[in-house]
């Protein structure tokens, strides 16, 4: 063990003599190795199943009660959702929707609410209830398509 923590002190003072560009990519490889190095030394001496139980339960717990955690912690239910979507970023475009310019046409909020031009007040309160239901951001909903689902129901109520 002491063989490990000498070599490991060695291979990340050598790290360090390095450029600040390299060092970044050369810290990321060494921590990869080391743990990699960990998972192997752990399964050879046959302490990894424990760890592995604890870390399954651990990640299914925390999966399990997130939704009731944020419920007491709105600002972090933004990142829930994003990472529930398997949404990588926080603009629209980094998230490869079209950032919205304005308002959106007639045409394209009747292609919102997927109710037809001559349909009547009622029809697109219903269609609007029905597509804000799904999509909520409350209910793990995108706040984006709900948006453009409010403005759509705005615009033609509007009409």
């Amino acid at each position: 063990m002491l063989v490990i923590v000498v070599a490991a002190f060695f291979w990340v003072s050598a790290g360090l003599k390095k450029e600040p560009h390299e060092r970044k990519q050369y810290m990321q490889k060494s921590a990869l190795l080391g743990l990699l190095l960990c998972f192997i030394i752990l399964a050879l001496t046959g302490r990894l199943s424990w760890i592995l139980a604890a870390l399954s339960v651990s990640v299914a717990f925390v999966l399990r009660f997130m939704p009731v955690v944020l419920r007491y912690a709105p600002q972090l239910q933004r990142l829930w959702a994003l990472w529930r979507n398997n949404q990588g970023g926080f603009s629209g475009e980094a998230q490869g929707r079209p950032v919205s310019k304005g308002a959106i046409t007639v045409e394209e909020a009747y292609k919102v609410l997927g109710v037809s031009a001559s349909a009547t007040r009622q029809e697109i309160i219903d269609a609007h209830r029905k597509l804000i239901l799904k999509n909520h951001p409350d209910r793990g909903g995108s706040s984006y398509l709900a948006a453009q689902i409010n403005q759509a129901k705005d615009i033609l109520l509007k009409k």
